[in-house]
């Protein structure tokens, strides 16, 4: 019986050596990579049947990440590993295509019933996030419409300058001019009434397009 193909999306080499010892007896491990545009690039050359991928990741987010890839591939079931319990970004996870949503501490144990049951078609989230999950409607895809939301080129700029890249570096790395990057800074911070550069950092922090 052919074993499903997973690819791994985590900065840091230890849990991705972690992850892939607990997944090796039930999957075929056939990639592992440390930051969102690794993944779009691996995903789309290995043509995975699942992802395993963090949230806080450099360059490009595992949100956005995932979402671009379920835009490309949209067979491929999302699985979310993260330190991160915000019930809200649980939502976005899902959101952007998601079939589990799991914390690392929880891995060990969780980690495959949660892609055993994604892989038939299920969905998994750690059961300490439950009662989070409970109070709030996150799964419903119209919640929170009334939040202005950033889009997702909106999200690569604000990610790229909150890990610190300059202008250029940011307009470099998206393949556009400095004077979109500041047009797409400028227009966010109009419309989510941010002031300064920091307290673009703190919302960039606070909504896991950049880890802490």
């Amino acid at each position: 019986m052919k074993r499903p193909r997973v690819l791994l999306a985590d900065d840091h080499q230890m849990v991705a050596d972690a992850l892939k010892g607990v997944l090796e007896p039930l999957c075929e491990v056939v990639g592992t990579v440390k930051d969102g545009r690794e993944l779009l690039k691996a995903a789309e050359h290995l043509q995975p049947d699942l992802i395993v991928l963090d949230i806080a990741m450099p360059q490009l987010n595992g949100l956005d990440a995932g979402r671009m890839v379920k835009q490309a591939l949209p067979k491929v079931k999302l699985v979310f590993l993260t330190m991160n319990e915000d019930p809200y970004l649980v939502g976005e996870a899902f959101r952007a295509g998601a079939s589990a949503y799991l914390l690392k501490q929880c891995a060990a144990l969780e980690l495959t019933k949660a892609v055993n049951k994604v892989l038939k078609g299920g969905t998994y989230v750690t059961a300490q996030i439950q009662g989070g999950l409970e109070q709030i409607s996150l799964l419903n895809p119209n919640a929170r419409e009334h939040v202005p939301e950033p889009t997702t080129r909106q999200r690569q700029v604000i990610q790229l300058l909150a890990e610190g890249y300059s202008m250029k570096q940011a307009a470099d790395q998206l393949n556009i001019t400095m004077r979109t990057v500041a047009s797409h800074k400028y227009r966010v911070m109009e419309m989510l009434q941010i002031k300064s550069s920091a307290d673009l950092v703190r919302y960039a922090v606070k909504h896991g397009i950049i880890s802490a």
